[in-house]
Order: structure tokens, then C-alpha cells, then sequence
């Protein structure tokens, strides 16, 4: 099928996107809107009081400043998922802080004025005084004996502790083992950082009672569930939330935030349209972070180098509140770590710890790549304890493909998997039995060569239902409804290429409408990699159900069965004759009710989808400066089907990118006051088209046996697999050069370096 499922077809959207018709958040304005800016904390942890902001609400063109006495009728921000055995005990997160703050950032008021110049100044002049209180910033600092709380009522600042698997079969094993390693590694804290940072225009109707906000989201049902009932109070038919064109999300969009219930409440109050959109800044002061464990690990092997058990000890920062998913990430992240090997017995225990920093929520894979990280460090430092090289060393400890359905020591049940078979694919495109020839003509250069590899599994795609709707229009176009909700990903065109193996109909007749609460059923949004393996299967599910209606129609009209009849170019033929109706002409017809023309369904998934993959990476390092390129990057997939090979390669490209920033150069960075001092551009790093190595990139692809499209997520692999193949490639030049066994990330050049000077310094001594 020309535009079906297989085909590398270019995006529908981008011909619009690239003629700047695209309409993001910071586009909206509508008529004499109001524009607003959140004052926040400048301490990690103070009390503090409004002296008087008389004087703020008398400045020329100042419609409103909320406080926190304003907003007292709204409800707390709530934590919507916990971790399972545990009860969980939440911190207050207020709409906006009362009388106490417990991190730079925090918002204590929202200002609205005729311009947002207005606002500023108003913002400015709105007098605070401060006192501040202790602060802990570092989750281990938290955790210490005798550390300041963050609240009084947490002991020890521990937000919960959660273990995962078998601890005396896990210890039992260790006892047998003739090898045992171990690593202490950090992953450390990250900032989302996408184009459009999030942004909303609240408008109040007061005659309906009725609010409706537009905003950048990866989700609108989510956000009118939590911010409209939960935190407003409302009936959900009294928001309405609407989702225009989103630059990014990467998990940091999916969560409800205290900005959009603020607008709201004050297009109530002013009677008139709010805008607030964060600048940059806010975006590291208000929006969620991602990552930040600090994780040690323990790998017992037996004579032979096969595993024996995995010990796991986490501690996950969750900042100062605990918002929406945050306790699951590290929870979900841990039933992933013994990854694609097969260890009989595993133990994991998560500590979370509260700090005086902002939130920590997902980010791209969502724990799965903390996951990932840590057992593949972990068999890379086996493979130089034992001297097995590191692919014969995953070979020999390969989940092999007879053995799935396999379930795993933290209770996990892979369906499908040939984790071998990619990892020679990628070997051998990689050219990794050639390395040393390349080592050596790199050391003629003075520069440091190394190889790594990291094989990767995840859990995804098992979100929803997500409402998919579909109707033939009288113009003879397919009008798409969908819950998912696309943040650049291409749902437009993949969508329409599930459509058309049932309809046979060019993308450019499937018109989709996503992000309206108003207008769509139900919907999960985008996140887990789900939109393709739970949205994909709504869509497909529906275009079925539409094809058979619209059969039964034409049937009647061209005096035929049905099941004679087969769709071609925008018609309904008889097979193997030239009679046929277009379809046009059939949704104009008398017999094709608006009943009959219209299907709907929801894909409910009954379990998660695994994709796998390998990536080997080669770098060479310049020990005078520490700096690194990355000299080549093969990455082979397990997706199991391929919707469009060119839009799924973006999304590993993209992700890949987001993992060898993580690996190289991104890092959130607060003082010791718990001042955030890589809040911009220009102090927080990230990657640049330069940086960024040519991919090779191929699927091997296992179809998933437990969704009916065969597939398996992919949005978030591409980081998954990223930061322990680059670090892993690192640490190969830096062991064969010093013998230097360890590094965290970001790999920076100061990092590299240092790490040099120590090691010829310890010889020299």
C-alpha cells in the first residue's frame, strides 16, 4: 500500500509548520487579554509576608494580583500516583505558597496587567519580607543523620522506601559467587529544555460558569481532571482544555502545574482573558526536573561469568513537593534493572529523599533509562573484573529467544525478544572486531580511542484508552478524533497511514484533530511510548469498524456483498470490475446515515511492550584538553513493527541526542545556599548539531505478541540506550590508556581531564 503502514512517508504536518502556520501557546492572544507573570522565591526555604501590595495593584494597568489568601478555596496540587505497599504521605503543595517557601522558584503571587511590561514592574514593586529558614540541597545530605528537614513532619527527610524482589535469595546468591562487582554512580539531574516552554490563555464565561485554557500540554484530559476538579473544584464539564501545536513535552509537559488553576481563577476575577507563557528561566525555576539518582549496585557472578544475582541500592531525590508521578518513576525505573540479561534472583531498594529543590518528575523514559544505565555500567565493570570482553560477557547472559516468554526476577514478562541477534547486527556494522587497528592509528594522532556498547530493554506502550473516532465527511475526507496528543512526533501522518490500510485513502484526506476536551471522548495523551501501541490500535480498531459500515452501504448501492467489495483511491469498487461509488458520493447519499458513517473505539493494552536494542558507540579523546568526539554511533532496534521507517528513525535520533547530552554535557547545578546557578542558557549546556555524530541505524525487528499491531513503543529508546553506550566508550579509552574504571556524568572535558591529572599524578607518586 503506497501511503500504509511500512512506508517512509515525509510528514504531512511540516509543509504548514515550516510556512509558520503552526499555532503554538505564545501565539494565542485573543482580545483584550491580560498578561501575567508568577513572582517567585528568590531562597530555598523562608517564611515570608506580603508587607503590602496596595501599592503593586495601584500601578497603571494592573488588573489583579493573586496571593496566597486569594486561592485558598482551590485545592492542593496533588500527587496522583504512588508506589504500590506503600501509603503514601504527601507534602501540601498550595497553588500558591501561604505564608512558607521550599525552593528557589516556589510561587507566592501571580500578577496580571494590561501588558506584560505592566506586570513586571507591578511583580517588582510587590513588597516581601523574608526570612530565611535551613535547607538541604543533595539527596544523600537529606538522608544524613541530623540533616535539616525539609518538613518537620518527614523524619529524616525520607519521602518513602519501597523494595522490589527477593532479598534472601538475592543475598544467598552473593554468597556463592565466585565474582562480585560493584559501582556507585550517579545520574544526575537534568532540565527538559524544549522549544516552546509552557504557556496558557485562561477565558471565563461567567453566564455558563464555563472556563476554557489553552495550553502547551502532552495531554488536555489530564490537565482538565486534575486542575479543573481536583484542584478547582469543577465538574469536568465546566473546563474545557484545548491543545494547539506543542514544540516538546518529553514528559515535562504531561503534568497539570499551578499556572494554568491561576489563569483561571484570574480570568474569573478580571472577567477577561489571562496569558502567561514561562521565559527560560522560569522553565528551570518552575517546571519539573528530570533523573537524579545516585544508585549503588552490586553484580554477583560465578566462575564462569554467568549471573548469579543483582543488588540494588537507590536514592532518588524527589525535591521539595512530590508532584504528579514522581514516586513511580524510580519504582517503575527499578523493575527494569535486570534488563535483558538473565540473573535469577535480584533485590532493589528506593529511598526517596525530599530536598530544597525543585520537583523531580519523568523526563524521557521515565526511570527506564536510570534503569538501563545502571546494569549496563554495571556488566561493562564485570567484563574488566573478570577479563571477558564485554559483548562475549552479555552473550553468554542473554535472555535467549526460547526462554519467552520470560519473566524476570522483579516481575516483568518479556513476550519477545532476540537480544543476540541485534547485538551481532550492531557489532558487526559497527566494524568492532577492526577497533584496535583504529585504536592504534588514533594514539599516532596523541588522541585515546574507545569502544563501548549498551543493550537496552524497556517497559512502554501500555497506557490508554485513548478514544479514537472517525467519520467520512460529504467532501469524501476521513475526519480523525483522537485522545493521543502529538508534541512533534508525526501522529498526523502515522495516523493516516493506519487509516489508509483500511481505507486506502492518501494521507492528505485524513484530517486529525487532537487535544480537545470538548470534542474528544477520552484520552491518556502522549507518554510511555504509547501513542502508537495504544492510540495506533484505537485508530486501527476504528477504521475496521468504519470500513465494515461503509462496506454495508455501498454494498446496497452497487448491488453487491460485501465482502465482494474492496476500497481503492477514495472509492468502493467491486473487486476485479469498474463499477464503484467514490466516496463522496457515497457519504451524500440518502442510506449513509450519520450513525453509519461515524465508528468509534478504544484500545485497552493488557500489558506493557518491550522494546530492545543495542547501541555501540567509538570515541576518541584528546587527554591534553579531556575534550571528546564521537567518531561513530550504530544503533539496531527491536520495534516490532515499523509504522514509517523515516519517522520512527527521527525518534531515535532525537532521543539518542537528548542521551548523549546527558552523557557529555547537561547538568542541574544548585549551590550550597540552594540557589539554582544553571539557570539559563548560557550556564546550562546542551547539544548542538556540531556535537552530534552521523547515526547508522536499522530495526530488527520482533513483532510484539501482546498488541495487535505487533508494536512496541519508541519514543523514549533512543535515551535509554545512549548514556551507558557513551559512558561505556569512555571509560574503554580511559581504562586502556590509565586503567581509570570510573566516571560520572557529564563526561566534560574539566571531568576528563582531571580524571587524567589524578591518575598520572598516582603514578608518578
Amino acid at each position: 500500500m503506497k501511503f500504509g503502514v511500512g512506508q517512509p512517508l515525509t510528514r504531512k504536518e511540516d509543509d504548514r509548520l515550516i510556512r509558520g502556520s503552526g499555532r503554538y501557546i505564545a501565539d494565542f492572544a485573543p482580545a483584550d487579554c491580560g498578561h501575567a507573570v508568577v513572582v517567585r522565591s528568590p531562597h530555598a526555604h523562608a517564611r515570608f509576608a506580603i508587607a503590602d501590595k496596595r501599592r503593586a495593584e495601584s500601578m497603571p494597568g494592573v488588573r489583579v494580583i493573586l496571593t496566597g489568601p486569594d486561592i485558598r478555596h482551590l485545592g492542593l496540587m496533588p500527587c496522583v500516583v504512588g508506589v504500590p505497599g506503600q501509603t503514601m504521605i504527601v507534602p501540601p503543595c498550595p497553588v500558591l505558597a501561604q505564608d512558607e517557601v521550599h525552593h528557589v522558584g516556589d510561587a507566592v503571587a501571580f500578577v496580571v496587567a494590561d501588558t506584560l511590561d505592566q506586570a513586571r514592574d507591578a511583580a517588582e514593586a510587590l513588597s516581601l519580607d523574608w526570612e530565611p529558614l535551613p535547607h538541604v540541597i543533595g539527596a544523600e545530605a537529606a538522608l544524613a543523620d541530623g540533616a535539616k528537614l525539609v518538613w518537620p513532619d518527614r523524619p529524616g527527610n525520607l519521602a518513602f522506601e519501597v523494595t522490589i524482589g527477593d532479598a534472601r535469595k538475592t543475598e544467598s546468591a552473593f554468597a556463592k559467587a565466585a565474582h562480585i562487582v560493584s559501582v556507585k554512580l550517579v545520574n544526575q539531574r537534568l532540565v527538559t529544555n524544549y522549544l516552546d516552554t509552557r504557556g496558557v490563555v485562561a477565558q471565563y464565561d461567567a453566564a455558563r460558569d464555563h472556563y476554557t485554557l489553552t495550553l502547551g500540554s502532552q495531554g488536555s484530559h489530564a490537565i482538565r481532571d486534575v486542575i479543573g476538579v481536583q484542584v478547582m473544584g469543577l465538574d469536568p464539564q465546566q473546563m474545557r482544555v484545548i491543545t494547539p501545536d506543542v514544540g516538546g513535552g518529553f514528559g515535562t509537559k504531561l503534568f497539570p502545574y499551578r499556572e494554568y488553576a491561576l489563569a483561571a481563577v484570574a480570568a474569573q476575577r478580571t472577567g477577561k482573558p489571562v496569558k502567561w507563557v514561562a521565559d527560560r528561566t522560569e522553565h528551570f525555576l518552575g517546571d519539573t526536573q528530570g533523573r537524579d539518582n545516585i544508585t549503588t549496585a552490586r553484580l554477583a557472578l560465578d566462575a564462569d561469568g554467568r549471573f548469579l544475582a543483582l543488588d540494588v541500592d537507590t536514592i532518588a531525590d524527589m525535591g521539595a513537593y512530590l508532584s504528579t508521578y514522581a514516586p513511580f518513576i524510580p519504582y517503575i525505573g527499578a523493575g527494569m534493572l535486570p534488563g535483558v540479561y538473565d540473573i535469577p534472583a535480584c533485590f532493589a531498594r528506593i529511598r526517596a529523599a525530599y530536598t530544597n529543590t525543585v520537583p523531580v518528575d519523568a523526563y524521557r523514559g521515565a526511570g527506564r533509562p536510570e534503569a538501563s544505565y545502571v546494569i549496563e555500567r554495571l556488566v561493562d565493570a564485570a567484563a574488566r573484573e573478570t577479563g571477558i570482553a564485554p559483548d562475549a560477557l552479555r552473550r553468554l547472559n542473554f535472555i535467549r529467544p526460547e526462554q519467552m516468554p520470560y519473566r524476570t526476577a522483579t516481575g516483568k514478562t518479556y513476550d519477545t525478544g532476540e537480544f543476540d541477534g541485534q547485538m551481532t547486527r550492531a557489532l558487526d556494522l559497527a566494524e568492532w572486531r577492526g577497533f584496535p587497528a583504529r585504536a592504534a592509528k588514533a594514539r599516532e594522532r596523541n588522541l585515546l580511542r574507545g569502544i563501548g556498547l549498551a543493550t537496552y530493554i524497556e517497559a512502554c506502550g501500555g497506557n490508554g484508552p485513548d478514544t479514537a473516532t472517525l467519520s467520512l465527511e460529504r467532501d469524501g475526507t476521513i475526519r480523525l478524533h483522537v485522545g493521543t496528543q502529538t508534541t512533534g512526533q508525526g501522529h498526523d501522518t502515522a495516523f493516516s497511514q493506519i487509516i489508509a490500510d483500511h481505507l486506502r485513502v492518501p494521507p492528505e484526506r485524513v484530517m486529525m484533530l487532537q487535544g480537545d476536551t470538548e470534542r474528544i471522548e477520552t484520552g491518556t495523551g502522549t507518554g510511555g511510548s504509547s501513542s502508537i501501541p495504544a492510540g495506533g490500535n484505537s485508530v486501527a480498531m476504528a477504521a475496521e469498524k468504519l470500513a465494515a459500515q461503509l462496506r454495508e452501504i455501498a454494498a446496497d448501492l452497487l448491488e453487491a456483498a460485501p465482502r465482494d467489495l474492496e476500497f481503492s483511491d477514495g472509492a468502493i469498487r467491486i473487486a476485479g470490475t469498474d463499477r464503484a461509488i467514490a466516496l463522496a458520493d457515497l457519504a451524500d447519499h440518502a442510506k449513509a446515515t450519520p450513525e453509519k458513517l461515524r465508528a468509534a473505539d478504544a484500545f485497552v493494552p493488557k500489558a506493557s511492550t518491550y522494546p530492545n536494542g543495542t547501541h555501540v558507540v567509538e570515541v576518541e579523546i584528546d587527554e591534553a584538553t579531556g575534550h571528546i568526539d564521537i567518531v561513530r554511533y550504530v544503533i539496531v532496534d527491536d520495534f516490532g513493527v515499523s509504522l514509517n521507517p523515516l519517522l520512527l528513525e527521527g525518534q531515535v535520533h532525537g532521543g539518542t541526542v537528548q542521551g548523549i547530552g546527558q552523557a557529555l554535557m547537561e547538568e542541574t547545578v544548585y549551590d550550597s545556599s540552594g540557589q539554582l546557578i544553571t539557570a539559563s542558557l548560557m550556564d546550562y549546556a546542551l547539544p548542538r548539531a556540531a556535537d552530534m555524530p552521523v547515526f547508522t541505524f536499522e530495526t530488527r525487528n520482533v513483532p510484539c505478541k501482546s498488541n495487535p499491531l505487533g508494536a512496541k513503543g519508541a519514543g523514549e529508546a533512543g535515551a535509554i540506550g545512549s548514556c551507558p553506550a557513551v559512558m561505556n566508550a569512555i571509560l574503554d579509552a580511559l581504562w586502556r590508556a590509565y586503567g581509570i574504571d570510573h566516571l560520572d556524568m557529564p563526561a566534560t572535558p574539566q571531568r576528563v581531564w582531571h580524571a587524567i591529572q589524578q591518575k598520572r599524578a598516582s603514578a608518578a607518586a
